[in-house]
């Protein structure tokens, strides 16, 4: 067996299902397994997802048991000479998977690679590639200079070291992983892709950045306003912190900690005020529009996504236009590639411009903050 997926799903069963229809695509050729752990979610995503993709192997946790037990499970199932964890808010491109296991082949050392990650409006994802979060880095990023911890001192076209993988996708060899270790439990969610990363080059792994491209919806798999998030993201660093750098001096720390809270303090001080208003009735000013669609793909399907389109109330533009109101460029799949997909998007990322994708089979169309149907 050449590769093993696993996709952690917790109330997101259209994204996994967008997800699973791109990997149908990008694993052909390729002898693998697939994996879907589902965190025992309350929106009866197994049963939906079930009968649209047989082949999956499906793990029904009785808990939610967070990112990292929850891919432990598969991890121990898996029988692949790499596995992929890939997050259920992704699009993976039809060459992508196998770009990065071609570059894993010629590789030994390689212990690990992310991807050129796209952000639903065409741009490339910082966190694509990232160093290891020391607390001189850490304190300067939280202090707004993160230009050391993105490495953006690397091309995004060529493959490059790099020492911090993504978790939304993230390519690792099963010898590494059995000689590191598994996933660290001791984070729920956040953070335990650093620590991975971390204890990959701690064993003389290398980590690498390889520039084959997915969209990843990021944040569409969690919500990053609650009350919770803010703990779990915090507390995940705080977590790293400890784990390894605990033999700084007490003088040391002091400054990382202080800011990691204070950034945490912050937040929650933003939850509180957004939950505030809302209580007290005033009016909750969102930061983005309702985007015009401009739909793109065969006649049959363009007319479909129109009709529905109109029916739920919004606007249908013929061509992208000087305004700040944003475009969802909506893309059929019956008339484009996943990598033509990513292509038109990179070239429109000056444009005000979002990603959605339309598919005619289901007549089902997502886009950053809409799955409408």
């Amino acid at each position: 067996m050449k590769l093993s997926v696993i996709i952690v799903n917790y109330n997101v069963k259209y994204f996994v299902a967008q997800c699973l229809l791109s990997l149908r695509k990008a694993l052909q050729g390729v002898e693998a397994e697939v994996f879907v752990v589902d965190n025992h979610s309350r929106d009866d995503s197994v049963n939906y997802l079930r009968p649209l993709f047989p082949e999956v192997n499906y793990i029904s946790c009785p808990h939610n048991l967070g990112f990292s037990r929850a891919n432990n499970i598969a991890i121990r199932q898996a029988q692949g000479e790499y596995i992929l964890l890939l997050n259920p808010d992704t699009v993976v491109g039809e060459t992508s998977v196998r770009e990065v296991i071609d570059f894993m082949d010629q590789h030994p050392k390689a212990g690990g690679a992310g991807v050129r990650m796209m952000t639903p409006r065409g741009k490339d994802a910082m966190e694509s590639r990232r160093a290891l979060p020391s607390p001189k880095v850490a304190f300067l990023k939280m202090c707004g200079y993160s230009k050391r911890y993105y490495m953006s001192h690397l091309p995004w076209d060529q493959p490059g070291r790099i020492e911090i993988m993504s978790g939304a996708f993230c390519m690792l060899r099963h010898e590494a992983v059995r000689e590191t270790g598994l996933l660290d439990e001791d984070f729920f969610m956040y953070g335990e892709d650093i620590d991975l990363s971390y204890r990959l080059l701690k064993k003389g792994w290398e980590n690498w950045y390889v520039p084959a491209r997915i969209l990843h919806y990021k944040g569409e798999s969690t919500r990053k306003t609650s009350f919770r998030y803010v703990h779990v993201f915090y507390d995940a660093m705080l977590i790293f912190f400890r784990k390894h750098y605990s033999h700084l001096s007490f003088w040391l720390s002091i400054p990382v900690k202080a800011a990691i809270l204070l950034k945490a303090a912050i937040a929650l001080v933003g939850v509180q005020a957004k939950k505030l208003r809302k209580s007290l009735g005033f009016p909750v000013r969102h930061k983005t529009r309702m985007p015009r669609f401009l739909l793109l793909g065969g006649d049959e399907a363009v007319t479909r996504c129109r009709r529905m389109l109109e029916n739920f109330g919004m606007e249908v533009t013929t061509e992208i236009t000087a305004t700040d109101k944003e475009t969802c460029m909506v893309f059929d799949t019956d008339a484009y590639s996943y990598d033509e997909i990513f292509h038109t998007a990179a070239e429109h990322q000056d444009d005000n411009i979002s990603v959605g994708i339309y598919y005619p089979a289901s007549n089902q169309l997502i886009t950053p903050g809409e799955i409408i149907q």
